[in-house]
């Protein structure tokens, strides 16, 4: 058992770092990101993970149909402009921020009710580092109250 000790220590310290590092990425979605949703609704979730340059992730969320919806992704500072699409379950691409100018935010409004994809991806850095930039990427969700 003694001989597992130092293995044991090193995961209890990765464990702990992550769970620090999760919390205070939470901490930019509510303080900075939530600021996208003005106007809006905030649906209660924070989505938030550290992503490194050249990283994505996928998230899938429930929509309902005749509801006016605005989709909020954001960055760290250290990152460059956060890129996402958003994609129906027949693989259409509904928007793609690509298109426009990387803009941070979509306002939507679906015909039918309906799960979607969102995909968000941290581009690499035009000027590449020795080490990519990791950061905060948070995507969140307000709908407009009738």
């Amino acid at each position: 058992m003694k001989k597992y000790l130092p293995y044991i220590a090193t995961i209890a310290l990765l464990v702990t770092f992550s769970i620090s590092a999760n919390a205070q990425c939470k901490g930019f979605a509510k303080k900075l990101c939530k600021l996208e949703l003005t106007g809006y609704v905030h649906d209660g979730n924070y989505h938030a993970a550290i992503l490194t340059e050249g990283e994505e992730a996928e998230l899938y969320k429930t929509f309902y149909s005749g509801q006016n919806y605005r989709l909020a992704v954001c960055g760290s500072d250290a990152l460059p402009a956060i890129e996402f699409q958003v994609v129906d379950a027949y693989k259409n691409v509904l928007f793609d921020n690509k298109q426009h100018n990387t803009v941070g935010t979509w306002d939507f409004k679906l015909e039918s009710s309906q799960q979607l994809k969102i995909i968000v991806k941290v581009p690499v850095a035009a000027q590449q580092t020795e080490f990519p930039n990791s950061g905060c990427v948070a995507i969140m969700f307000g709908f407009q109250d009738k």
